[in-house]
């Protein structure tokens, strides 16, 4: 390993842990990290917080979400009449995904799904979802929630290099006069250190905040989009609109190393970061050594296992029955790990059969079937002095999503549409008002009857591999939060398993150049087939708040490979 750098305590470090006593924010920008942070100390809780900086976030980090894409908020709420003893409190996921417009079948894309422009673009369901758990939740009216990202609306933000980098990078802002006049107002792109200003964006949020779902759903930013939409040639309808309405649902656990991990349920893939613990957890993976080539190897044969089974199982459970049972079933980690040769990478995955394992029989026909025809992301994670927490993940897919902002309401459109599959028969097939699969998931971890850690990243189908990463980096090997966060990273591709079009890319594991060496050669040796990228190149952006409830203090981690920051009080 290199030096451990001047905040390493056991391995590398280069930012110091932040530490609190009375709130956390760690968010993929430090102006969304502040918005939380005042919120906190305004006398909001942490899902005030959370509504501010998730609306902050849509103003900064354009390119990764925003009210034009779709999320998931994991709440827990300590103690109460209804406190799980293993928790400590309740847990709840907010869902806000939104469908495939119900216009959108497989004919329609019979050319293929661009990844770019109108076609490219799902039914926005996250601002939903931020309503739905501000409503329930939350202390301050949303109007107070959302002020700090009206102000960076209307007043302007400095470009960061790297949302400069990402402006430049896509030529379709440009193609679009609605979005030429926001991100390149000069006739070029905005570059690093120039203000970008987004007043309509802050009136579209002044309206959400006054008028709730009415506004954004059947109101005039509703029609306004639709009309975008039509005019683009799109797929997008005013029953789409009205039709989307995010759901609260239980989350889905398993238990590693004494340790009860908590996820997103499905439409999510979340359950990948827990059948991946399932299936490490058979491995001495302290005794391996931290960052060795034989952990590495067995996390990325666990991955591969894990999502050979997401290809073939899992997609919105309203149309394909999905065996979570099955999938989490620690005897059916116990089968599917015989499969993990120590010495040697397997040539390919293939899917297991859960079934037997999920305690029940599967349905005979999807539970959509008969009903009619209806990654660039962000993460953050908030804690407050009561110990509340949320994380929460929202996206508009790839970097700055379709590139077409809808006329007169400054939102910034997703490209969800790119995550389905077109082929007959594959669980994640196109159906018009089916919800796609997602990459995005949220993460929490308790321990002896209280909260452990609050952690995620953004980074497609890299979500589930860098969680798995960080929290065995803590959990197996001793690492700090900042050290796990900052340790050298590997990010496996697999054939056929990729969520964004083409799916089909050839098997590669991406590692960062800090990685030895030695360790390097002895994967290639196993028969995985390294590619060497740069030393901070790893994709994600991993937050963390680590709990230490014997000192009564938050520890908290933003990863250095965006411009997150970790601020507490």
């Amino acid at each position: 390993m290199a030096a451990r750098g001047p905040h390493g305590q056991r391995f590398e470090a280069h930012r110091p842990v932040v530490m609190g006593r009375n709130g956390m924010v760690c968010a993929g920008h430090p102006l969304a990290s502040e918005a939380g942070i005042a919120t906190l100390r305004r006398g909001g809780n942490a899902v005030d917080a959370a509504m501010a900086v998730a609306a902050a976030l849509g103003v900064v980090e354009p390119e990764s979400s925003g009210v034009g894409g779709d999320g998931f908020i994991m709440v827990y709420r300590r103690g109460g009449p209804s406190a799980d003893p293993a928790l400590g409190g309740t847990v709840e996921v907010v869902n806000a995904t939104g469908a495939a417009p119900l216009r959108a079948t497989r004919e329609a894309y019979r050319d293929g799904i661009p990844m770019k422009g109108i076609r490219s673009v799902s039914t926005p369901g996250l601002v939903d979802g931020w309503l739905q758990a501000h409503a329930r939740h939350g202390r301050l009216t949303l109007e107070r929630c959302f002020e700090p990202a009206i102000a960076l609306c209307e007043d302007g933000f400095p470009v960061s290099h790297r949302l400069a980098r990402d402006i430049a990078a896509d030529p379709t802002l440009m193609e679009f006069p609605t979005s030429r006049a926001v991100f390149g107002p000069k006739g070029r792109p905005l570059a690093a250190g120039e203000i970008l200003v987004q007043k309509e964006l802050g009136a579209t949020l002044r309206a959400i905040a006054r008028e709730g779902r009415a506004a954004f759903y059947e109101g005039p930013i509703a029609r306004a989009i639709v009309a975008a939409s039509d005019r683009a040639g799109g797929l997008l309808s005013m029953e789409d609109f009205a039709r989307c309405k995010a759901r609260w649902q239980p989350p889905i656990a398993t238990d590693y190393r004494g340790y009860r991990v908590l996820e997103s349920p499905p439409n999510s893939s979340g359950h990948v970061l827990l059948q991946e613990l399932n299936l490490v957890e058979r491995f001495d993976l302290s005794a391996m050594g931290a960052l060795s080539a034989a952990a590495i190897h067995v996390m990325v044969e666990a991955k591969r296992l894990a999502f050979a089974d997401r290809e073939r199982y899992m997609a919105d459970p309203d149309w394909v029955d999905v065996p979570i049972e099955g999938l989490l079933s620690k005897a059916y980690a116990a089968e599917r790990s015989r499969l993990i040769d120590p010495e040697r990478a397997m040539a390919s995955a293939e899917p297991g059969d859960p079934w037997p394992y999920a305690g029940r029989a599967p349905r005979p026909t999807p539970v959509g079937a008969a009903r009619p025809a209806r990654g660039e992301t962000t993460c953050f994670a908030v804690v407050d002095r009561e110990g509340n927490a949320v994380c929460q993940i929202q996206s508009i897919q790839s970097g700055m999503g379709s590139g077409l902002i809808a006329e007169g309401t400054g939102v910034l459109l997703n490209n969800r549409m790119t995550y389905w599959h077109l082929e007959e028969g594959h669980a994640d097939q196109l159906e018009p008002g089916k919800r796609v699969r997602h990459t995005m998931n949220t993460a929490m971890v308790f321990r002896d009857g209280g909260l452990f850690l609050v952690h995620g990243t953004p980074g497609a189908d890299t979500q589930v591999q860098t969680n798995l990463q960080v929290l065995t980096g803590i959990v197996d090997f001793g690492m700090n939060v900042v050290e796990a966060v900052e340790a050298p990273r590997w990010r496996h591709v697999g054939r056929g398993t990729e969520s964004t079009v083409p799916h089909g890319l050839e098997d590669l594991l991406n590692m960062e150049a800090r990685f030895p060496s030695e360790v390097v050669a002895d994967l290639r040796r196993r028969g995985h087939p390294v590619n060497v990228i740069g030393e901070w190149e790893g994709q994600g952006n991993e937050v963390a708040i680590l709990v230490d409830r014997a000192n009564g203090v938050l520890q908290g981690a933003c990863d250095p490979r965006r411009d997150g920051y970790a601020i507490g009080y």
